[in-house]
């Protein structure tokens, strides 16, 4: 069973639906039992990133999720749920993230040109060897929807890059620990290939 966290972010049903059409059983929940008992757990999120670390605090959620990542439970964040995995946000000053990967998020530059918030499909420049992203093509197009984006302290961990006005570092993978800036969930047979990748990480420390 896959638990996809709710904290009021958004964006969850389109996650369970996705995840169903691989033959998955998910339910969204933030009743600690039932993520313990989870297989899997994904952290979705669109929206504000003070506002998400607030409702994630009010339902005690960064608790159980710092217990399922020791146990070895493969975790998944989308979008803002890979931003909050990190240490903080330019969109919110001196307020702190999960801080279990190390790297800042920052706002996409204006100077570009380009409209902001990015949102549309783009190639991802894969590295790293990223296990999401087996059995895909070089140069995957991926859907995103963000106006902030991760730059990681450890190139190491970061498994797909994205250009748009800046090198956005789009995936990260750190043991069972997986991210994307972008949406699976909504980018077609590529995106479902990426979750279906994800349920075929084995669990345990």
């Amino acid at each position: 069973m896959v638990a996809i966290l709710d904290y009021d972010a958004g964006n969850l049903k389109s996650v369970k639906k996705a995840l169903e059409q691989l033959g998955e059983e998910a339910v969204i929940t933030r009743d600690f039992h039932t993520v313990q008992q989870a297989d899997r757990v994904i952290l979705p999120g669109v929206g504000s990133f003070g506002t998400a670390m607030d409702q994630m605090k009010k339902y005690e959620l960064h608790k159980v999720i710092s217990e399922v990542i020791r146990s070895g439970v493969p975790f998944l964040g989308i979008c803002l749920g890979l931003q909050l995995l990190f240490e903080g946000s330019e969109e919110c000053d001196g307020v702190e993230g999960l801080g279990i990967l190390r790297g800042r998020i920052v706002r996409l530059p204006k100077e570009s040109g380009l409209k902001i918030p990015h949102i549309g499909w783009n190639s991802l420049t894969l590295q790293n060897n990223g296990r999401l992203f087996d059995g895909l093509p070089d140069q995957p197009y991926v859907y995103f929807v963000h106006s902030y984006y991760l730059r990681a302290e450890d190139p190491g961990i970061v498994t797909a890059v994205a250009e748009y006005g800046a090198d956005i570092h789009a995936s990260v993978e750190q043991g069972r620990i997986f991210a994307c800036q972008f949406h699976p969930e909504k980018s077609s047979r590529v995106g479902l290939r990426i979750l279906y990748n994800f349920t075929k990480i084995p669990g345990g420390v």
